[in-house]
Order: C-alpha cells, then structure tokens, then sequence
C-alpha cells in the first residue's frame, strides 16, 4: 500500500486500540447531561474532558467563552451564558501541525426526558449524546494515545479544540476555532458517521435571523386604523422571504413571537428566519434579500424592523485541499477492509468554519450511529475500535512528506 503500512501494523494497531477504554468512558461521560444551556452539566463535562486529554503529552486547558447576544420574545437583546471549551496543545513547534475538533455538549437540556443509557440490541447502544458526540471525542483520544506511541510522533503537533456551544451554531466558540485552525495543514472531526460508514462531503452552510418589528398599538375594534400591525407585517416579512427562495438558498420562516389580547392590535413581533446556502454567492445574495425585503414592509406597513444575527456558517465545499485529504483517508480506510465513502449534505458543523479558515476538514471521522438528536439516538460499539484505526492510520499517513 502507498501508506507503507503492513497487515502487521495494522493488526498490531487494532489490537492497541482494542485495549483502550472507550465504551466505558463513553457510558461514564453519557450519564453526564451536557445540553448546550445546562452550564452545571458541561461544566463536569469540561473537567472530566481534561483529566482524560491529559493523558497526552501537552497543555490541556479551558477558556471562557466569547460573548454571545439574542433576542429575546419581547425583542430585547439580552446576553447568554455559555460553558467553557476545552483546548489541548501538544508540540505546538512541531513541523506539522493538525487540528482535531468536537463538541462536549448535546441537544438534550437537565429537563429532557431522555436522560438514560439502553442496550438496544447486542452492539447497540442507546443513549444522550453516545454517537453524537461523546462516542467520537473516546476514539479520538484513544487514536491521538496510540499517535503518540508511533516513531513518527514527534513530528506531530496539534491541537483538539472541544467546545461546549457546537448544537447551537457555535457562536460563542467561533473566535477560538478560528484561532486553533491557523496555521493548521488538515483538521479531523468527530461528528458521527452514517451507520453504513458513510461520510459528509460538502455541506451547505446556514444563517439564522431574529427580525424585530415594532408596530403601534391600538384598539382592535374603536380604532384599528391608528394601529400598526407587528404580526401583520413580520408575517409579510416571512412570505416575502419565503417566496424568495431558490434550488440553492433555502428559507425556514421558523417562528413569530409576541402579539397579545385578541382585542388589541399588536405592536411588537419576532420573526426567526433560518437561510441555507449552497454556496458563497447566496449568503450575499440572502443579505441583500433581507435589507430590501425588510425596509419595503417597515415603509408599506409603518413599522419599525431591527435585524439581528448573521451567517455562522458558510457553505463547505470539496475543494482540491479536500479532495486529497478524503482520498488519505479512503486509503486508509482500505487497509482496514473499509470501503469509505461520502456523499453531500445540507447539514451543518464546526468543518463548515474550520474549511472557511483555508484548512481542509473532513468532520464525520467519529462513530458510526444514528438517529442522532432524537431520543432513539444510538452508537454500534464495534465502530470505536474501528474509527479509532481510521483516525490514528490517517493522522500517521499525514505525517508522511509530501501526502498534503
């Protein structure tokens, strides 16, 4: 094989990570509820995260999060809380240098009913966050250990970047993805993969608005006409949006808060708009849409309109960076008796930031599971040894001259 790996390091290889303690770090970390709001919860997450990274020869630390602003119902911009993100850096001066990336938190709050771990049938474990991602943060560690056990680790240095907001657009972690991903050859994450193996190529990217209407109020039957409709007019907004979209830049008017008593006409709403685009010409295409759609209703309806939020993440593409990174790791793959293959997706994740910084990503190199954020979410056990391998041969082909 072109990778210069034998059947005899890969068996030796295998059987290593067969050894690692991944199931039971992922079931010990999955009865630790981390929904993205639960501080408390992420917070025994992060410290559990760095006595177990710390088993690598770097610096494992946490770092606050960024402020982060939303609107609120009533249409007051308020600040929200976040965890912490953990960052490891190991031989930060070495002459390669790799970022590996995931996420600690789930989409299941303190007050979410799925809460518990089910063997659903032998193999198959049912559980908060087990595939998505508690099961891909176990193999990373445990192929970034056998990494270090490799004659070619010194010439390996990286950084892995676990951020606690991932689930609701990363927001708060953003400025320390970006800062992780400079200067990087090639990133990995550990999102999960598709229970057959497959992986996510290119993703669309995504965008999510909160537009804000101030209307007049009045009374809804002595004098309507003094009034100024806000529902009336964020639901013009919504249609005019809507019409607008197109086969590469979707448009999910999601939800309008406010209005009041059925006899006063409404003077305040929030419109919450969510945009995919397929690619970088339809974000600026999307903002140009919002400004006229929303400045023609403020002046049609005699409404004040705000717009708050932006694009967190662009579209990823398979770039020529990209290509030849999924083609290492569908090489490795083979030496494995893997036949690894990827196909497009309109979802999103931190490879759409990672790959809008210039570096090339592949960002579903976790566990094989599925129906993730449902509660029938569940991981096939037989796939952490086998990621694992994945992860580690890839890493140690990249480290090969010339490969990138």
């Amino acid at each position: 094989m072109a990778t210069g790996f034998a059947p005899r390091d890969v068996a030796a290889l295998t059987e290593r990570l067969a050894a690692e303690p991944m199931l039971a770090q992922v079931e010990r970390w999955a009865q630790v509820n981390s929904g993205t709001r639960n501080l408390a919860g992420l917070a025994t997450m992060a410290a559990l995260l760095a006595d177990a990274f710390a088993a690598l020869p770097g610096d494992v630390a946490l770092h606050d999060a960024a402020p982060v602003d939303a609107v609120a119902a009533d249409g007051s911009v308020r600040a929200i809380d976040h965890g912490q993100h953990l960052l490891a850096t190991v031989r930060p001066h070495a002459p390669l240098q790799l970022l590996f990336t995931g996420h600690m938190d789930t989409v299941f709050g303190a007050d979410h009913s799925f809460q518990a771990l089910d063997w659903r049938a032998p193999g198959v474990l049912n559980g908060p966050g087990v595939a998505d991602m508690k099961g891909g943060i176990a193999l990373m560690l445990a192929a970034l250990k056998a990494v270090e056990a490799s004659p070619l680790a010194p010439r390996i240095g990286y950084q892995v970047l676990l951020n606690s907001d991932e689930e609701t657009g990363s927001l708060s972690s953003a400025p320390l993805i970006a800062s992780a991903a400079h200067g990087k050859l090639a990133a990995l994450t550990y999102e999960p993969a598709l229970p057959d193996g497959t992986l996510a190529g290119a993703r669309g990217g995504t965008g999510n608005f909160s537009i804000t209407v101030r209307g007049t109020s009045a009374h809804a039957g002595r004098n309507p006409q003094d009034g100024r409709n806000a529902i009336v007019s964020a639901a013009a907004i919504a249609l005019a949006l809507s019409d607008a979209r197109s086969p590469t830049l979707s448009v999910n008017p999601a939800r309008i808060d406010g209005g009041g008593p059925n006899n006063v006409v409404p003077d305040h709403a929030v419109l919450r708009v969510n945009f995919r685009p397929q690619a970088a010409g339809d974000i600026a295409r999307a903002r140009a849409l919002i400004a006229s759609v929303t400045r023609d209703v403020a002046a049609a309806h005699g409404v004040h309109v705000t717009v708050h939020g932006d694009f967190n993440r662009p579209p990823k593409p398979i770039d020529a960076g990209a290509a030849r990174l999924f083609a290492v790791v569908k090489e490795c793959g083979a030496l494995l008796g893997l036949d690894i293959g990827w196909r497009d997706t309109g979802g999103v994740c931190d490879g759409n930031n990672i790959a809008a910084c210039g570096v090339p990503v592949v960002d579903t190199m976790g566990a094989r599971g599925g129906a993730i954020h449902s509660s029938d979410e569940f991981l096939m056990i037989d796939s952490l040894v086998e990621r694992a391998a994945l992860s580690a041969l890839t890493i140690l082909t990249i480290a090969e001259p010339g490969r990138l």
